[in-house]
């Protein structure tokens, strides 16, 4: 057997008497490191170069490599890149992850324990250090390196665990052991991309068996389990790059580790599962666009009091069914356009229903054109309500509202069936001029003082997102639950990092590393939390394509002073404190 797969190698030299050796000669049989060294003659494997030697071994276990092109397209080609993985077999992955991450970056390194120096083949792409010891003063001169190869724009692979995935006593499965913090130091001093990685698979039974004997045993099996792996199909899970930006800017080292080895266990594909199938298979053509003209003749016909404010070539106004039949009829229109973007579409050539002849409607229109860029529904449920029916709200075909809830307690407007056309989704006036108007109006009827609606998450969104917003938002109680609830089970671990710190700080960053196109939190979801809303939960709209809708409340009132300036104007302390009746003019607005 040649020396360098000998593991007397790793056997410090002080350890080295007689019998040291006697021993490791017989478990060199026991524990399969001659059919290892079968393996290495086998195949030729001595004196190749790194590339060459790692296909040579994969190739000669015959292990098939799954997800092999969707972790590389996820590699980002140049630049400062920290790439860390699970270390579920101990060994083999460190090879494999390796070659396959070359063949983009081939500026890789890797951070590995000793025990791969078996394969002195391998060595050009190791920085071994010794994992066991998180002070061990040994090791200062290869994180010098790590620091230095990723501040000059290189790629590095680390496994922080530091040893193989194990049986956890406490949770009672088997999963890595606590991440090192170098991880999150090297990422946030070289302000590096990082990528975390999900390998599939488990090392035999008895390994964990032995392991709970003695851990040491983990170690000495490790050539054992590698051999094992022949003819595996490993499944190897990349996320997105996610850039340091995007993780919460008082998050300390130990946390953000924890918060690395979560996204890596986001990524495991057993616990991924796609949406159901939507209900919704057939579009309808859309309806004629309603002109212009139309629509100035009737908005220029409602009452002074029902337009609400200017600014520059832009006016809001609310009006009823009954009063602008061709102006809801275009907003109908442009709500089916707007949510077939976002997979929410009801398929039909407009986006209505009966709720429509008596809600009130907010929009925003161009003055010159008659455009319409966005619009609320407002449901005012002291009118709504009136004869104590909740079939008249749009919302209880979604949710149960408990006697309790505000919405039954005290008169509320319930928003919903908002949009922008797509020109004005990425810009910050439109949405300004929807809050504006909704401002204005609450000031001319300050009898509401609470807003309630649903924030839509589109089905564009991957299944985990959606769980992790609920998981990180909501906070339940009895006075409402979903007719339709929405159920999605994330990894226990990450479950796990979620009991100990909380989600709400961290919604982004797990977000970017598993929404191919960099998706995060909704828009409008982040506005309402601005304001202070409450989340209550998370239910399956029926009506409108089985999207889940977050049902959300704010007290106005008490929603941050330099929103309630911004979007009521010099009137926002008569309504904070109660005034019965103000009116914000029409006026071009000053800013």
């Amino acid at each position: 057997m040649p020396a360098a797969i000998s593991l007397l190698n790793v056997v410090p030299n002080n350890k080295k008497n007689f019998f040291t050796k006697l021993l490791f000669k017989l478990l060199d049989r026991v524990l399969a490191i001659n059919k290892l060294d079968g393996l290495y003659r086998e195949n030729n494997l001595h004196g190749l170069d790194k590339t060459t030697f790692a296909k040579s071994l994969l190739d000669g276990l015959n292990i098939q490599l799954l997800g092999l092109q969707a972790l590389q397209a996820n590699i980002p080609k140049t630049g400062p890149l920290v790439i860390a993985s699970n270390h579920p077999f101990g060994g083999i992955e460190g090879v494999f992850l390796a070659w396959a991450i070359e063949q983009v970056r081939p500026d890789i390194k890797v951070m590995a324990n000793q025990g791969l120096k078996i394969f002195p083949e391998l060595e050009d792409y190791f920085i071994f250090t010794n994992p066991l010891s998180e002070n061990d003063p040994k090791n200062a001169p290869s994180i010098r390196y790590c620091l230095k190869h990723v501040k000059t724009g290189g790629a590095l692979l680390i496994f922080p665990a530091g040893r193989v995935s194990y049986f956890q006593k406490d949770t009672k499965r088997i999963a890595d052991h606590r991440w090192n913090r170098l991880i999150a130091s090297i990422a946030n001093r070289t302000n590096a991309s990082y990528l975390p990685i999900f390998v599939s698979g488990l090392n035999s039974p008895l390994f964990y068996r032995l392991g709970r004997i003695y851990f040491r045993l983990r170690m000495l099996m490790l050539p054992r389990e590698l051999v094992n792996k022949r003819d595996a199909k490993i499944t190897m899970t990349a996320g997105e790059p996610i850039a340091i930006k995007h993780y919460a800017e008082n998050i300390d080292t130990g946390t953000q580790t924890e918060l690395f080895r979560a996204q890596s266990y986001l990524l495991d594909p057993d616990w991924q599962k796609s949406w159901p199938a939507d209900p919704v298979t057939q579009l309808q053509p859309l309806a004629p666009e309603v002109k212009g003209e139309k629509i100035l003749q009737e908005v220029q016909q409602l009452p002074s009091e029902q337009h609400l404010l200017d600014h520059k070539y832009m006016s809001v106004y609310f009006g009823y069914q009954h009063q602008m039949p061709n102006t809801v009829n275009e907003i109908a229109r442009l709500r089916e356009l707007v949510f077939r973007e976002h997979n929410e579409g009801s398929g039909e050539p407009l986006d209505t229903d009966h709720f429509d002849a008596t809600y009130t409607h907010l929009f925003v229109v161009k003055k010159e054109t008659g455009q319409i860029i966005g619009a609320y529904r407002m449901g005012q449920t002291d009118k709504l309500l009136a004869d104590g029916n909740l079939e008249n709200l749009y919302l209880h075909r979604m949710f149960d509202f408990g006697p309790d809830f505000v919405n039954r307690q005290q008169p509320c407007l319930e928003l919903g069936r908002s949009f922008l056309i797509p020109e004005y989704q990425r810009s910050f006036l439109g949405l300004f001029l929807l809050w504006r108007g909704i401002g204005a109006f609450v000031c001319q009827y300050p009898q509401y003082r609470t807003l309630y609606g649903t924030v839509s998450i589109s089905k564009l969104y991957d299944i985990r997102s959606a769980a992790i917003i609920q998981q990180a938002m909501v906070t339940p109680t009895n006075n409402v639950v979903p007719r339709a609830r929405f159920e999605h089970e994330l990894h226990p671990e990450v479950n796990a990092f979620a009991l100990q710190h909380g989600l709400e700080d961290h919604v982004s960053a797990l977000l970017k590393g598993i929404e191919p196109d960099g998706k995060d939190v909704p828009i409008l979801l982040k506005h309402y939390n601005k304001l202070g809303a409450v989340f209550h939960c998370l239910g399956i709209d029926k009506s409108f394509n089985d999207t889940p809708g977050l049902l959300l409340s704010v007290d106005l009132p008490n929603a941050p002073e330099k929103l309630l300036k911004l979007y009521m104007g010099d009137s926002w302390e008569e309504y904070k404190n109660g005034a019965s009746a103000v009116k914000i003019k029409s006026a071009v607005d000053r800013n």
